[in-house]
């Protein structure tokens, strides 16, 4: 069984806070379209599923949270994917909520009850080990990895083709946006793969750039001035 520090949680205006890091969850303008903007449209998801044209797709996270990045990216795939792909769904989580938490957490995003529903069903089970979870007729798959990002991506092999790197603020969560964790992201991945995520800190934008990364700022969402999107473009620096 997998051994974890639970996230330590407060809630603020009816919304998850993260004691630990002082930081939110996710905006308070608005999660959902916020996962949206920053996630889906910024690894261009929509249009890449409607003509895709190998078996499968996988995304990468760091940083589960409540699972709003997750849920609304199953939703989009069963809208849009060929029926007969799989979208295979891997992320990361130091301090998993707990169900009771999930649950209050996720009932904020009633548009997402049916899949959100899938996920509490099975998330107890999740937390006892690094399992597979097969979703919706195996049209989706989600494995979650509880434990520090940078270890666990280490001890996975495969290639993602879009990277949601979440997890909270860099000024609050240093410890988890190490250079290794940017070396194992583009080991991870392959020539076209890319990534989304709501910060624009200069060491990231660096550390994505060093690593093979095409990068680009985009406005923000909500309060927040600027995002970084990109694509890998070389894997000459890899490690």
């Amino acid at each position: 069984m997998t051994h974890y520090s639970p996230a330590k949680l407060e809630w603020r205006d009816g919304q998850p806070y993260a004691s630990t890091f002082q930081d939110v969850y996710f905006s308070s303008d608005n999660g959902l379209l916020e996962t949206d903007y920053v996630f889906l449209q910024g690894n261009a998801l929509q249009s890449r599923w409607q003509t895709l044209n190998t078996p499968h797709f996988t995304i990468a996270e760091t940083g589960f949270g409540t699972g709003l990045n997750f849920l609304s990216a199953i939703k989009l795939w069963l809208e849009v994917a060929p029926a007969t792909a799989m979208l295979h769904y891997i992320s990361t989580e130091k301090h998993p909520l707990s169900l009771q938490d999930l649950t209050s957490a996720l009932a904020l995003w009633p548009t997402l009850a049916e899949f959100s529903d899938h996920l509490l069903e099975n998330y107890e089970k999740l937390l006892q080990g690094n399992q597979a979870l097969d979703l919706f007729q195996n049209r989706v798959c989600l494995s979650l990895l509880v434990g520090d990002a940078t270890t666990q991506l280490r001890q996975i092999h495969g290639a993602v083709d879009a990277w949601f790197l979440d997890g909270f603020s860099p000024a609050k969560n240093p410890d988890m946006w190490q250079t290794e964790l940017f070396q194992q992201i583009v080991r991870l991945s392959a020539v076209g793969s890319t990534f989304a995520t709501f910060t624009s800190a200069g060491h990231v934008r660096r550390n994505l750039a060093a690593a093979g990364f095409n990068t680009q700022k985009r406005a923000g969402f909500g309060k927040k001035r600027e995002m970084l999107q990109g694509i890998l473009m070389s894997k000459a620096d890899a490690r």
